[in-house]
């Protein structure tokens, strides 16, 4: 972390926007301000057998002018609402201003490219042979990549995805991002569209109101779904001030905080939400008096808006809170899911930048459970210089976000950093459930392998019950058991005791490279023969990424900040350097970061579709593509101030971490890995070490011939002339476990250099040409036979 910009403000110099309001962030704005409803009769979906006929429909074209891949006569429409609003943001930075590779991209999404993969399943169904492109849109990183690529961009490509406070969250990742030096500007924001799949889930939560959502009224009868995208382009304070950039408003800072409560109702009293609102204001050293308006989460739900209201009066106090203004967006655009925090962000800085408060749309009736000033009727002059945007999600996963006015110059307090080191580690592997087993399986050469419908796969063989009753997991799918199981694992390793004030502290990062693709096949699959009536509201909620954070806090009381990232297979590196930043900026003093991806067929079908998966069967020769394997790995990660306080075992440092992405809407990958060379030396910068100071390189490579070759040259060339250190390459032995690879690796590399040793570096590459890598210093800080669980390290 670069500690020239520690506590460097950074400022919205560009936004963009489409909605229900117009194909603009001007749009949005000023329909928000005049309290104009885009709530109407949705054109593009049948809407019979749903409990509404309205949405927040992006009815103006979708056509933007940069492309990207997709298959012929086919449009991934998350895509190009992201491009839209993309283009209008990008269009306020003078070209050239930022070197590509100083630019990054952080998208959040809930629902990702559901649209192509709900037409992979219908064809899959329908007896037809899917085209082979369509599982390169499903993911949220192919969303992430895809604006990347459309705009040259080759600096961290991220995508976030914390259900309904995706947006919000990609956009405090990116302020992190600009504050810790690894970029100089940063695209962000969120995009989701419409899609039967939705309507028909909200429809059998009973969420969906039959008129336009009027959040907080006493009338209120449920949300009213909205589509588009939100973005916006930060850059450092001092970057915009050198190049003359005219801000909107400034990101002071963001919080993050997990109920630990149920799966889609918000925890009662508010106390999960209002522990995200007070971080906010912790870390961009904003007081609750100089909050002077609240852009509300609002969903119009009889459960969210009286919880919102609670969290506001407990973060603010009941005073302050008394006199501050609050508005839903939502009332006029719909609920935008994982594109709502960005589009509800952009009108929180322009009601900072015109001093101007929009209204609630349709509040009419005060209700005595919501008592705060939600703004009827026409919107309301300001006088200030700070406002709060709030979102929160399914699995309790809040986020909240401080701005403040540009011309006010507000420096956000310089964070107290700390090295940030390793206690625990929990994994669930086809070679064994711990670190000691999967490294033996990978000296010895031998992993099991299962040849399953053609494909060659590494399943967990996996025994729930010492983790999770046969009640409590009746509702669950294997994504979710397995990370309870990793995590519970992680946490006794590193001494944490489960219900005590410690654990009730811990955050949870939670990483998957392809996500809940088991429930969405469930919940899918009757959808598409039968229609909303075969719904199954029991499946729904764990058809979002972030629902086995959710889980995972509920379970095992974990209440510190949470996010949950998919970054394909570099997300086990991507979430554990996010964990390591978020605890070296202070967010908490310890997280767990679980990383887990399960296979289903259909995810086999689809990396075979696209020629990443082996079909060769056990004992042929290589067939240059990796062997698919599923797996879950948790690691925890604290401040080394508090571990050494509670006496706990280092079993290693996390130094530095690089991001860099290829860019390139040509092929997936570049084929020279300049790339991973980029995010190689990047890691090294960070953590203070020359190539020479490298002990070994744990390889991202799995067997896919071409990928490996360009990783091969990346590292001839950043370690020429001091000559190669020791190379490993488990995946090549142990199987491709998609996103889990990343975390995998570090807990052999902790393993083996247990005695001791000096600092190494762990890549991960994506399929679409995003490269993490990190430096770890792995060795027992301080020794201890044995964990608390008893298994041998």
């Amino acid at each position: 972390m670069d500690p020239q910009h520690r506590g460097s403000g950074v400022t919205v110099v560009g936004a963009g926007a489409i909605s229900a309001l117009g194909p603009t962030a001007r749009h949005l704005w000023d329909g928000a301000r005049r309290g104009e409803v885009g709530i109407r009769p949705v054109q593009a979906l049948e809407m019979n057998g749903l409990g509404t006929k309205l949405g927040g429909e992006v009815t103006d074209p979708v056509e933007p002018s940069r492309g990207y891949r997709h298959p012929d006569g086919f449009r991934e429409r998350a895509i190009e609402l992201a491009l839209v609003a993309a283009e209008e943001a990008m269009a306020a930075l003078p070209a050239g201003l930022v070197d590509s590779e100083r630019f990054g991209v952080v998208l959040g999404t809930c629902n990702a490219g559901l649209l192509s993969g709900r037409e992979w399943l219908r064809a899959v169904l329908d007896g037809e042979v899917p085209d082979p492109e369509l599982p390169l849109l499903v993911t949220p990183q192919a969303l992430a990549e895809s604006v990347g690529a459309a705009f040259r961009l080759r600096g961290p490509v991220l995508a976030v995805n914390t259900a309904c406070a995706s947006g919000a969250n990609a956009i405090g990742l990116a302020a992190d991002l600009l504050r810790a030096g690894r970029a100089d500007a940063v695209l962000a924001g969120g995009s989701d569209a419409f899609s039967d799949v939705c309507f028909a889930g909200f429809n059998a939560l009973q969420s969906l109101s039959p008129e336009p959502a009027a959040p907080y009224d006493a009338g209120r009868q449920g949300l009213s779904l909205g589509e588009g995208s939100g973005m916006v382009v930060l850059v450092r304070s001092d970057f915009a001030r050198e190049h003359g950039l005219t801000g909107i408003a400034d990101i002071a800072g963001y919080g993050l905080s997990a109920d630990g409560f149920h799966s889609t109702a918000p925890q009662p009293e508010g106390r999960g939400a209002a522990r995200a609102i007070v971080s906010a204001l912790r870390l961009s050293g904003i007081t609750p008096a100089q909050i002077g308006y609240v852009n509300g989460h609002g969903t119009g739900t009889p459960k969210n808006d009286p919880a919102e209201t609670n969290a506001i009066r407990l973060a603010l106090g009941e005073v302050e809170a008394a006199r501050t203004p609050v508005s839903s967006t939502k009332s006029m655009i719909g609920h935008m899911l994982g594109a709502a925090g960005a589009a509800e962000a952009i009108v929180t800085a322009q009601a900072l930048a015109d001093q101007l408060a929009p209204p609630t749309a349709g509040y009419t009736t005060p209700d005595p459970d919501c008592p705060l000033d939600y703004i009827p009727g026409p919107a309301r002059p300001l006088d200030t210089g700070a406002a709060l945007s709030n979102n929160f999600a399914f699995g309790g996963a809040n986020a909240s976000l401080v701005l403040t006015r540009t011309a006010d110059g507000h420096c956000p307090p310089q964070p107290e950093t700390d090295r940030v080191v390793i206690t625990g580690i929990g994994l669930l592997s086809p070679a064994g459930s711990t670190s000691a087993e999967v490294w033996s399986a990978y000296t010895r050469g031998q992993c099991p392998v299962e040849w399953d419908g053609g494909l060659r796969a590494g399943r967990v063989a996996f025994d729930p019950d010492p983790y999770l009753t046969k009640r409590e997991r009746r509702r669950m799918d294997r994504l979710a058991q397995f990370s309870i199981a990793a995590t519970a694992k992680a946490l006794a390793d590193a001494g944490f005791e489960p219900g005590s004030a410690a654990a009730e502290a811990l955050g949870i990062v939670f990483g998957t490279g392809t996500g809940p693709m088991e429930a969405m096949e469930k919940f899918t699959t009757p959808l598409l023969a039968e229609g909303p009536a075969a719904a199954d509201p029991s499946v729904f909620p764990n058809t979002v990424y972030n629902q086995a954070a959710g889980q995972v806090a509920i379970h095992l009381g974990l209440r510190g900040p949470t996010s949950t990232l998919s970054v394909g297979h570099a997300t086990g590196a991507a979430a554990l350097a996010y964990a390591a930043d978020l605890l070296a900026a202070g967010h908490a003093d310890a997280l767990v970061c679980t990383v887990t991806d399960t296979l289903t067929e259909q995810v086999g079908r689809a990396y075979a579709a696209v020629g990443a998966a082996s079909t060769r069967e056990p004992g042929e020769a290589a067939d240059g593509r990796f062997t698919l394997a599923e797996g879950s790995v948790a690691v925890v990660l604290e401040r080394r101030s508090a571990a050494i306080a509670r006496g706990a075992t280092v079993l290693g440092e996390v130094l530095g971490h690089g991001m860099a992405s290829d860019a390139s809407r040509a092929r997936l990958w570049d084929a020279r890995g300049r790339g991973l060379e980029r995010a190689m030396r990047a890691a090294l910068d960070d953590a203070g070490l020359a190539p020479t100071g490298v002990d070994a390189v744990w390889l991202a490579a799995a067997g896919l011939r071409a990928a490996d070759a360009a990783e091969s040259q990346a590292v001839q060339r950043l370690f020429h002339p001091y000559g190669v250190p020791p190379l490993h390459a488990p995946k090549i032995v142990l199987g491709e476990p998609m996103g889990v690879g990343g975390a995998l690796t570090l807990a052999l590399a902790l393993h083996q250099g247990r005695l001791g040793g000096r600092p190494v570096l762990l890549n991960s590459s994506s399929l679409g040409g995003s490269h993490v890598s990190l430096a770890v210093r792995c060795g027992v800080e301080e020794s201890r036979t044995t964990t608390t669980s008893g298994e041998a390290r």
